[in-house]
């Protein structure tokens, strides 16, 4: 099934316009001017629509590519505050010791519930080999509930080490520092689900621009841009 069917605009197109506006945090206003520049004349609003529409599709897609730990030693887990309709949410985040993304979750509160969902998925979306053997956090004792509760369930290996060590974190920190670059120029978001939506695409992008899944594209110049156009068949 073709995914820009019934749209105006060439799926190329629209692909340029999605990546670029998760990839390097500019307004949907300056896009417009950019693609103007291009001889590409859209309006601000119809580049939203896009990415509400294919930033949630670029990262499924493209899931498989990304998301595929290999650092069996440990991951480092923080939240950082992103801004929803005038009201401080958090985004869950995790990364390895090389700084690249393992998964993310969007949550409205900041209790064990939110942090035991976030560690859930990821569990779910790694084989049980690719899970290492320390899970780093700062000092929120609702990493540790949610942990201790994964265990009872069977769903992450006894042997698990959870340790609190904050200058150990520096690296998500750090991380978190980019991720943020790229969203303030976005001028905030006005619910959870548009939020969402772009913040997946965003995620997406800074992986592969990571080098997460270079290999599928083995030192292809424009790689990035090969593979996202790959998995949509243009």
């Amino acid at each position: 099934m073709n995914p820009f069917h019934g749209r105006h605009f060439q799926g190329e197109i629209i692909l340029w316009a999605v990546r670029w506006y998760c990839k390097y945090g500019i307004s949907y206003r300056e896009l417009q001017e950019m693609l103007a520049e291009r001889g590409v004349n859209v309006d601000h609003t119809t580049i939203y629509r896009w990415v509400q529409r294919y930033a949630p599709e670029m990262e499924k897609r493209l899931r498989w590519y990304w998301r595929n730990p290999t650092d069996l030693h440990a991951w480092h887990m923080d939240e950082t505050y992103i801004k929803v309709n005038g009201k401080w949410t958090y985004l869950y985040r995790a990364v390895d010791q090389r700084g690249h993304t393992i998964d993310f979750y969007l949550s409205s509160r900041r209790n064990t519930q939110s942090a035991y969902r976030f560690l859930s998925k990821i569990f779910n979306n790694v084989k049980k080999w690719q899970i290492p053997r320390v899970i780093n956090t700062d000092k929120a004792p609702t990493y540790g509930r949610a942990l201790s509760r994964l265990k009872r369930e069977g769903k992450c290996p006894e042997s698990l080490k959870h340790q609190q060590i904050k200058y150990k974190n520096n690296v998500i920190e750090c991380d978190h520092s980019k991720l943020k670059r790229i969203i303030k120029p976005m001028l905030g978001f006005k619910s959870m689900k548009t939020a969402y939506a772009t913040i997946k695409g965003i995620e997406v992008m800074r992986a592969l621009r990571k080098g997460q899944a270079s290999l599928f594209y083995r030192g292809h110049a424009l790689g990035e841009v090969y593979l996202v156009n790959r998995v949509f068949g243009i």
